[in-house]
């Protein structure tokens, strides 16, 4: 785990491959502009990823925007892992 969500440097536009260690079958070329593909990357590198792997394909911004809904698609070890480590994902987002 990140020491803190301000690690998380990822892209916040554009296209993202991702490696076959992450994605072994199916897409791996998502466009973080589609929220659905931007969910769908965030999932794969929450459940899949490693320390390295998060902060270098995940935005603290967009991880923090998008928590409310992508938290439903993460298993209960990996979302409570990281509202537990990271309390400011639980709180509402302005704007």
């Amino acid at each position: 785990m990140p020491a803190s969500l301000d690690e998380l440097k990822g892209p916040d536009s554009g296209r993202v491959e991702l490696p076959l260690h992450l994605a072994w079958s199916g897409l791996r070329v998502f466009d973080i502009g589609d929220v659905k593909l931007l969910l769908g990357l965030y999932r794969i590198v929450l459940n899949n990823g490693s320390r390295d792997d998060f902060v270098h394909y995940l935005n603290a911004g967009l991880l923090v925007r998008h928590w409310p809904i992508l938290r439903k698609m993460l298993g209960r070890g990996v979302r409570s892992t990281w509202e537990e480590s990271f309390p400011e994902l639980l709180r509402p987002v302005a704007g």
